[in-house]
């Protein structure tokens, strides 16, 4: 019969703390190697570049590929495109009729000048008028009556005529039959030729007198009508006296008090149309090459944002800064008023498909030369071409490609080193 090995077994007590003695010189190690493999990269970082800085005050952006807009964004002042001022037509006593503010239409009377000066000459030139056509109207009268004269001597003569050439046939058949002797026919026949010559001298007559009496017809209705157009002329002074409004509109300032005597000339109140408002606009300088009539422009309202085109630009520069103004070119907000201030933002042009990385004082401070690109915890200077800029963003044509990670911020701290350890 087998035995079991009962009788060869032992228990065996094991001592107290004797596996934990190996947790601690464990977990040195562990640590050991964790900080190895922190420092020994940063380590190489920094023996492989010239200076060190840190990361946490730069600004670090990725280089993307779209379109660049060239833009630039300007305080703008609402203007009235059409705002005209009124002037007195006459020197005289002004009335006013509105008020500053008021809402007016097209034709509404707004102010009257009183000028009894003016007011006397257009009756007197009127009671002119009319006596001249009086005077046209006797001398037409004065023209037929004339005419039916002339025309009774012409008949007159016609019938002696007639009556001379019945006398000559009647002698010239007695002379035939030897009833009268031919000294009577020659007289007959001399009797015909006068009257002939009365017809002839009564038509010319008749005619002359004609031509004349119309000459002098004509003459009479030339000095009507020269005195009815100084009549209308000084009608028409007397209507511009009653100051009318050109424009649907407001009243913008009045310039003179209630009646007040003012000289011809003298502007009396303005008006300001505003269903036609734009907004004028101080460029800088550096853009005014740029700057052309037709330009997309976005305006910014409370309301939202509303198209608009750049409808002039000024020749000349003031104060570094170049003068336009832009319209609405579809809608515009409601309830604008005069010299309200909108942010204007002026699309010059666009860059379709190109790199580009966000806008920042790396540009200015490498001359847009140079920029440094972040790579595994280093920034490594890299010469870099700059091409079309706007507000927000910079065209980089050389020297990048996308998804590069290059410094926006100011990179004065690097002190021009080619490799920036980044802490």
């Amino acid at each position: 019969m087998i035995r079991d090995t009962s009788a060869q077994d032992r228990q065996i007590k094991l001592e107290p703390g004797r596996g934990r003695r190996w947790i601690k010189p464990g977990i040195a190690a562990l640590a050991v190697i964790v900080v190895l493999a922190l420092v020994i990269p940063t380590a190489t970082r920094l023996f492989s570049s010239d200076i060190s800085a840190n990361s946490s005050r730069l600004r670090v952006a990725e280089v993307k590929r779209g379109t660049l807009t060239r833009d630039v964004s300007v305080q703008g002042s609402v203007i009235a495109a059409v705002s005209p001022t009124l002037y007195a037509a006459n020197a005289g006593t002004v009335t006013l009729m509105v008020n500053a503010g008021d809402k007016v239409s097209r034709d509404q009377v707004l102010a009257e000048v009183v000028s009894p000066e003016l007011s006397n000459r257009l009756q007197q030139e009127q009671a002119t008028r009319e006596s001249l056509e009086i005077e046209v109207e006797r001398a037409g009268l004065d023209h037929r009556k004339q005419q039916l004269a002339a025309k009774k001597v012409l008949d007159q003569a016609r019938i002696d005529q007639q009556t001379a050439k019945r006398e000559v046939e009647r002698t010239k058949r007695a002379y035939e039959a030897g009833a009268m002797s031919e000294m009577d026919l020659l007289r007959t026949q001399d009797s015909l030729a006068k009257a002939d010559i009365t017809v002839a001298n009564a038509e010319a007559d008749m005619k002359l007198d004609i031509e004349s009496l119309a000459f002098e017809l004509k003459s009479k209705r030339l000095a009507l009508d020269r005195q009815r157009l100084l009549a209308e002329d000084l009608q028409r002074q007397v209507e511009e006296l009653k100051v009318r409004s050109p424009v649907d509109g407001q009243v913008g300032q009045l310039l003179v008090q209630q009646r007040a005597n003012v000289a011809a000339n003298a502007p009396i109140l303005s008006v300001v149309d505003l269903s036609a408002l734009e907004i004028e606009v101080k460029v800088p300088e550096v853009f005014a090459h740029d700057l052309s009539i037709g330009m997309g422009a976005e305006i910014r309202d409370g309301s939202g944002n509303y198209a608009g085109e750049i409808s002039s630009v000024s020749p000349e520069v003031v104060d570094g800064q170049v003068s336009g103004r832009i319209r609405f070119v579809d809608k515009k907000p409601a309830g604008l008023r005069q010299n309200q201030r909108l942010t204007t933002r002026i699309l010059m042009d666009e860059h379709p498909d190109v790199l580009m990385v966000e806008r920042g004082p790396f540009v200015d401070t490498g001359a847009g030369r140079v920029a440094y690109v972040v790579r595994d915890g280093v920034a490594e200077r890299t010469p870099i071409v700059v091409g079309a800029t706007s507000l927000n963003s910079v065209e980089i044509v050389s020297g990048v490609k996308e998804g590069d990670r290059i410094v926006i911020s100011g990179t004065d701290q690097f002190n021009g080193a080619q490799r920036v350890a980044l802490n």
